[in-house]
């Protein structure tokens, strides 16, 4: 233990030393546009992933209390055993009709999920092809896919790039081309990269998977309700909703982002694929249910996203509007049609003490750099929310002004 402790502290200090030690801010009150901050008060939020503004949405909230006395405090179980109840089916049902899938299974976290897919689903003789820029969960769930099934093959193409050099197109060519890859080969995107505010190309990818009979998942988390004319995700935003058009063949997501922000995953894809993860998936069969409180509330998020779509209209003007105005105060922000609007500063310990400035000047906005992303591209994250107002914006501009 000694040991153990001596090397803890000397991380730490080397942490701090480095001027990049997080600082977890505490929140006494209900997560909204502007939030009232441990210490700080009330200030504009633009950190936080509630993308349409229904974590403290009125019928949301209200559907969670009814479920917490309806159904108690939680499920007690997972959900072969005794875990299994009513609202998870009712949940489960609007998800794979939000995604446009046959099936769809939920998860505690979108973490579990993306964890209990390529490790139950890949075999021997797969290959599992990865953008580099694809969310830590995918990555670790591809690490332990290779692990706990030995001879799942991996590999690795540049960010967003389908053609030439460490490209797409190179992986799928060499997985066909590679002798040991004799099973399925996987191919596997964030449709929203969440430190970039970039898509994936899911029209042209889907195109590519199909001429070498790939399987294309995408994990949508930082897409649902943002991206699409109905907020149905990036794959509505390319197209692959339309009548005719071949969809995506697997989801992972999130129900604690933009569809009431409280917790939860899923998998959306086909029956037979959710059936083998309910029969073999360790994040299933191990860990309990997703409590009915979050089930109930997701779904009432659900529920509004559908019959409100003008909220999805609403953040892309808010978006539109914040980038604007970013830019013309002279800050470099990365373009992207998603709402998370990186301005790049490219030093870490920078970013961090601009967003602790920022905090001082009444705005939470946290500042990101490695090993969150490469060293020398280190930014503030700026995430816009349907619920903000254009003074919500203004305000955040000029106190970046005042940096």
């Amino acid at each position: 233990m000694n040991t153990f402790l001596t090397r803890a502290r000397s991380t730490l200090a080397k942490i701090n030393e480095d001027k990049v030690y997080k600082v977890l801010q505490t929140i006494e009150g209900p997560m909204g546009p502007t939030v009232k901050l441990k210490g700080y008060g009330e200030v504009v939020c633009l950190c936080s992933n509630n993308y349409l503004g229904l974590a403290n949405h009125p019928e949301v909230v209200e559907a969670g209390a009814k479920a917490l006395k309806d159904y108690g405090a939680g499920t007690a179980s997972v959900r072969f055993i005794c875990g299994t109840f009513a609202p998870h089916h009712d949940l489960e049902r609007d998800i794979a009709s939000y995604m446009g899938t046959e099936s769809a299974y939920t998860f505690v976290s979108a973490w579990t999920a993306a964890e209990a897919l390529f490790p139950t689903l890949a075999e021997p003789g797969d290959i599992i092809i990865s953008d580099e820029l694809n969310h830590a969960c995918i990555i670790d769930a591809i690490r332990l896919a290779t692990v706990v099934k030995k001879g799942v093959h991996k590999a690795v193409y540049r960010n967003n790039v389908l053609e030439g050099e460490k490209s797409l197109r190179a992986a799928l060519e060499a997985a066909k081309a590679n002798p040991e890859v004799t099973g399925a080969i996987w191919v596997v995107t964030d449709g929203v990269f969440s430190m970039e505010g970039s898509i994936a190309d899911l029209a042209a990818m889907r195109k590519m998977c199909d001429q070498y009979g790939a399987i294309l998942v995408v994990d949508d988390s930082h897409g649902h309700g943002v991206m699409g004319k109905l907020g149905r995700g990036t794959h509505e935003y390319a197209g692959l909703l339309e009548p005719g058009a071949r969809p995506i063949d697997m989801f992972t997501g999130t129900l604690g982002k933009a569809l009431g922000g409280a917790a939860g995953g899923f998998i959306a894809g086909p029956k037979e694929a959710i059936e083998l993860v309910i029969q073999r998936g360790r994040p299933t069969i191990f860990s309990n249910a997703l409590p009915v409180t979050v089930a109930c509330s997701a779904r009432k998020a659900i529920e509004i996203l559908r019959r409100e779509p003008e909220r999805v209209a609403r953040l892309r003007d808010n978006v539109t509007y914040a980038r604007k105005k970013i830019k013309d105060a002279g800050f470099n922000v990365l373009e992207s049609p998603t709402a998370i609007c990186p301005i790049i500063v490219h030093d870490t310990a920078k970013a961090i003490a601009m967003s602790k400035r920022l905090l001082e000047l009444g705005v939470f906005v946290i500042g990101f750099g490695y090993p969150v992303v490469p060293e020398g591209h280190a930014r503030l994250r700026c995430q816009i929310s349907a619920a903000h107002t254009t003074e919500h914006i203004d305000r955040f501009v000029d106190a970046l002004k005042k940096l």
